[in-house]
C-alpha cells in the first residue's frame, strides 16, 4: 500500500512542478494546475465513469510518459461518444486545459441541444512534429493516441483543435487525416519565413521545418472543416491572416485579443460549438 500512495504522490509533485512552468513562454505567472488526481490506466476496455480524468500514460513514440486528459460533458455517457484532440501550447502540458473551463463549454453545446463529445488532451512537444530528437508526437496521436481512447471505448480522434504550438500540430496532422470533420486553431504559431521559424530553436534546418509548416501546405488542408481564430494583438496575427488567405477557411474569427489564457477563455465557446456542429 505504501508503494501506491508514495507513486501518487509523485504523479501529484510532478504534476505540480509542470504546471509552473505552464506559461513559462509567455512571461506570465500562473499557479499549479493540478486537476483530479491520476489513475491508473485501464488494461481493458473501461468506459469513462468520471467527467474529467487525468491518467499517465507511456508513449513510445515520444519515448517519456504523458498526461492524457478526457474531458466530457457531465451527465450524459460517454460510451461510443466522439472526441476532438486538444493540442496546448509552447511550455505547457495536457492539463491547461482543465484552466480554460472547457467543460462549461462542453455543457453549453450539450445544452444547446448539439451532440456531446469529448475531448482528449495529451502532452506534446517541439511544434507537435518530429525533429529528429527520438520524440515524435505526430506519431503519437496518429499511432497510439486511438488505441488509448478505445480502451476507454471513445471513438478515434475525428476533430482536433490547437492553441498556439498546438495550432501549428493540428494543421500538421490534418494534412495526413482527411478524414477529420473539423480542424480549429487559435492563435495558431506559424512562421512566415525560415528565419522566424530557426529562432525557436526546436527544426533542425531549413528542409526539416519546410517539411512541417502549415502555410506552405495549405493545399493539404480542407478548408471546409477548419476554423481559425486569432486575436489582433498576438504576434502570430500575420501568418494566422496569411493563413485565412490562402485558405478560405469555414470560419475565420480576427478580433481583439492578445496571445493568452484570457483570450482563449473567450472563444472557446465558439470553438467547441463550431466542433461540435461537424462531430457528429
Amino acid at each position: 500500500m505504501g508503494h501506491a500512495v508514495s507513486r501518487r504522490g509523485l504523479l501529484l509533485g510532478a504534476a505540480a512542478l509542470g504546471g509552473t512552468a505552464l506559461l513559462a513562454g509567455c512571461g506570465a505567472e500562473k499557479k499549479p494546475i493540478l486537476g483530479p488526481p491520476p489513475v491508473a490506466p485501464p488494461t481493458s476496455p473501461t468506459p469513462l465513469t468520471e467527467a474529467v480524468t487525468v491518467q499517465q500514460m507511456r508513449s513510445a513514440a515520444r519515448n517519456k510518459n504523458v498526461n492524457l486528459v478526457i474531458i466530457a460533458p457531465e451527465g450524459v455517457s460517454k460510451v461510443g461518444m466522439p472526441v476532438c484532440v486538444a493540442l496546448h501550447g509552447r511550455g505547457a502540458d495536457a492539463r491547461t486545459f482543465l484552466d480554460l473551463d472547457l467543460q462549461k463549454a462542453l455543457d453549453q453545446v450539450v445544452a444547446a441541444g448539439l451532440p456531446g463529445f469529448a475531448v482528449a488532451a495529451v502532452d506534446g512537444d517541439n511544434y507537435w512534429v518530429d525533429v529528429g530528437k527520438g520524440d515524435d508526437p505526430q506519431r503519437m496521436l496518429s499511432d497510439e493516441l486511438p488505441g488509448w481512447l478505445a480502451q476507454r471505448e471513445l471513438q478515434p480522434p475525428s476533430a482536433m483543435f490547437g492553441i498556439s504550438m498546438g495550432g501549428f500540430g493540428a494543421l500538421r496532422y490534418a494534412r495526413d487525416h482527411k478524414e477529420l470533420k473539423a480542424v480549429a486553431v487559435a492563435s495558431a504559431a506559424l512562421f512566415l519565413s525560415w528565419p522566424d521559424a530557426k529562432s525557436r530553436k526546436v527544426f533542425a534546418d531549413r528542409a526539416q521545418w519546410e517539411s512541417h509548416e502549415p502555410l506552405l501546405h495549405t493545399d493539404d488542408i480542407d478548408p471546409a472543416s477548419t476554423g481559425v481564430w486569432c486575436g489582433n494583438s498576438d504576434p502570430f496575427v500575420r501568418a494566422d491572416r496569411k493563413l485565412v488567405k490562402a485558405l478560405d477557411p469555414a470560419v475565420a474569427k480576427l478580433t481583439p485579443g492578445e496571445h493568452n489564457d484570457d483570450y482563449w477563455r473567450e472563444i472557446l465557446p465558439e470553438v467547441v460549438k463550431f466542433v461540435g456542429e461537424r462531430i457528429a
